[in-house]
This record gives structure tokens, sequence and C-alpha cells, in this order.
């Protein structure tokens, strides 16, 4: 088990967790040890985003790249580098499709056994600030800065439904099974029930929300500019307990399951990650499990569990790349702006491992760090020029 965690400082941390004996048996005094294992320093500005799947950790930045990081090997696997704008979210299907979002309004979905993109879909008119999937793998909902809530069919690679919401979200994830979802404005949690489409219930937190997790169907973890977490029951909109978890503002929270633990992660603006074990009754606040201090300021983090496999391990078949029709990407476009043509990715040559893009317009890069810096230098090189000339 391993602790990732990216940061301002354009470092993603790497902790590996090692489980004590439990001498009581009872699991309930049980600590684990974390200890130091990896910095990945490949961006060239503050982390902004993290995923995990069964063999890599991919990290976005507001240097408007994607890095990539092989768990197995231990070193830096590439970078992607298709968006324009700091990267808001990544998320992973199982082991063969990642799918990222940022402030460039894309949305794109990636080979990530290639690492090709097999879609680059304009999906808002203004930022992307986050997106989830379905436990399904057949939709996908996204929230912007255009202030709408967009439904979208990924066997299809297309808009399925557009709601229009009253402000910008900043959040929005399905529960566990995909029969509700939550989208998060400022410090409000509006739950919709899949079946009607409709909101059933608003949450209102103390603070602005800044982190959810669901730990059931029904329960909500909820962490915010402020010191505490609350568990929120979704269908009765009641706090189930809270618990002051760190000394400042949290920034991000996971969760996860093992044998015999489910566990509860927060990071913190105070350099801190803690690690809690959840109870059997959501109203009995966590216990400690583990901290580390990184003397860092936190802002995303994940866990990359050994698995040998991953029961889901790719989007429906349809997903998988298929040349588009002149005819369906005219309706692409139309339903979902400027849809990038599956049949000009199709003619590049992917024999290089170096071109993880699958895009010959952008600057690709190879497996070093050290090509990002050089071209943010090229460019800003390139500005002074035309600075001088004027």
């Amino acid at each position: 088990m391993e602790l990732v965690a990216g940061c301002y400082e354009q470092v993603l941390f790497g902790f590996a967790i090692h489980p004590e004996p439990d001498a009581g048996g009872d699991h309930e005094e049980q600590k684990w040890t974390p200890v130091a294992d990896f910095t990945h320093h490949a961006h060239t500005a503050s982390l902004s985003a993290v995923a995990v799947n069964s063999r890599f950790v991919v990290t976005g930045s507001k240097d408007e790249t994607i890095h990539i990081y092989d768990m197995k090997k231990k070193i830096d696997h590439g970078a992607l580098v298709h968006h324009n704008g700091t990267i808001t979210c990544l998320k992973f299907y199982g082991n063969r499709h990642l799918i990222s979002g940022a402030e460039d309004g894309l949305i794109c979905v990636w080979d990530a056994k290639k690492w090709e993109c097999l879609k680059s879909i304009k999906a808002h008119k203004g930022h992307v600030t986050f997106l989830s999937i379905h436990p399904s793998g057949k939709l996908a909902l996204s929230v912007g800065t255009d202030k709408t809530l967009r439904t979208w069919n990924l066997v299809e690679g297309r808009s399925a439904f557009i709601k229009n919401i009253k402000q910008n979200a900043h959040i929005v994830e399905w529960s566990p099974r995909g029969e509700k979802y939550i989208v998060v404005i400022l410090n409000k949690i509006d739950v919709y029930q899949l079946d009607t489409a409709s909101v059933s219930g608003t949450i209102t937190n103390e603070k602005r929300i800044s982190s959810v997790t669901f730990l059931s169907e029904s329960v909500l973890a909820v962490a915010g500019d402020e010191e505490v977490v609350r568990f929120f029951d979704c269908d009765s909109l009641t706090c189930l307990c809270e618990f002051k978890a760190h000394e400042n503002r949290i920034k991000d929270m996971f969760s996860f399951e093992v044998p015999e633990h489910h566990v509860v992660i927060t990071a913190s603006s105070d350099g801190f990650i803690k690690m809690w074990k959840l109870k059997q009754d959501k109203k009995v606040p966590p216990s400690l499990l583990c901290e580390v201090k990184t003397n860092a300021r936190l802002t995303c983090l994940g866990v990359w569990l050994d698995r040998v496999t991953d029961t889901q391990e790719s989007l429906p078949s349809a997903a998988e790349p298929s040349p588009v029709s002149k005819e369906q990407s005219k309706i692409n476009k139309k339903e979902a702006g400027n849809v990038v043509q599956e049949e000009e990715r199709q003619s590049i040559p992917n024999a290089k491992k170096c071109d993880l893009t699958g895009d010959s317009n952008k600057p690709t890069k190879g497996n070093t760090p050290v090509s990002t810096k050089k071209r943010k230098m090229v460019e800003m090189l390139e500005k002074k020029r035309k600075k001088k000339k004027i």
C-alpha cells in the first residue's frame, strides 16, 4: 500500500504504509507505520490533481501537463501535453482508461496502455472544474464554470444531457452503486436521485466544501475550509458525527477498503496526511491509524494498492478507439463542441514510447522531467523576443 500526495511545492510524495500486527486481535488499537518511499518532482508548477490505478500514478498540474509515474518500477513514465490550462481533475476507470478535465474546457479520454488520446471533447464553455465516472463506466458527470451540470455518454463519447444550475459547482460525485450523485456549490451539497435526475435534498456544511467521499451508498464524508470532518446521511440529510482532524483547513480526502479496514485519508494545509479507521457505526468518530508530516502545502492525494487484478478493467467496449465518420463528427460538434476527430489520431504513428500524446499538433516530450522545463523556457524566451520587437 502506498500513500501519494501532491502539493503547491511541485512535488509528489510517496509513503509506503506498513500495517503492524494487531496483538489484541480487535483491530481497535492497531497502528500503521508510514515510511517515506519517494519524491517525484516532474512538474514546474503546483500539483492540482492525482489519480491511481493498479500500475500508475498520474498527476495534473498548473503547468498544463499530466505526468505518469510507474509505481512498479518507481520511474517517470512520461507526460501528456494535450491540454491548454490547469489540469483540474483526473479519473481512472479500471486499468485501461484515464479521463482528464482542465481549464481549457476539454475532457479527454486516454488509453492508459498506449497513452493515446482516444477522444477530446469541448465539454464546457468555461473551465471543467470536476468530473466523476459512473460505476458502470457508461456515464460521466462534469461541472464547469459555465454553470452547467453535464452528463456524458462514454460509450458513444458524446453529450447526453445538459442541466443549467444557478451557480458554478466545483465538485460532482457518484455514489458507490451509482443510484445517486451529489453536486457541491460552495458550502451546500445537492443530492440527486439517478432515476428522477432531480434534487431529493440539500446538505449544508459550516464552511466552503473542499472535498467529499462516499463511505457507503448513503453516508458521505465532507471536509472544507476548516479543521473538522463531518459524516452526513444523504437520505435524512442529518450530520451523523464530526471530529477534528487537523489544525488547518482540509484540502483533500480519500476513502478505500482493505480486509478488516475501512479507511479515510485526510490531507491538510497544516502539512499532515492522516489515515483514519472507520467504525461500523458511522455515528462514532473514527480512530487514527497513522499520520505523516510532509512540511508542504498539500493539495491532492490518493492511494496505490498493489493489487494483481482490477475488477473494472476498462470502459464498455464501444468506447474503444474506432475511426469516427465525418457525419458522426458533425453531430458530435453540435452536441458537445469541437470534438477532435478520431481518424486524425489513428493516422499518427505510435511506435515511440515518448510520444504519449497521440497529437501531432502539440510538442511531445520524452521520459525525463527536464523536457517539461525546457519547453517552458523556450516559451518564455519567445515571449521576451516578441516584447522586444514591440
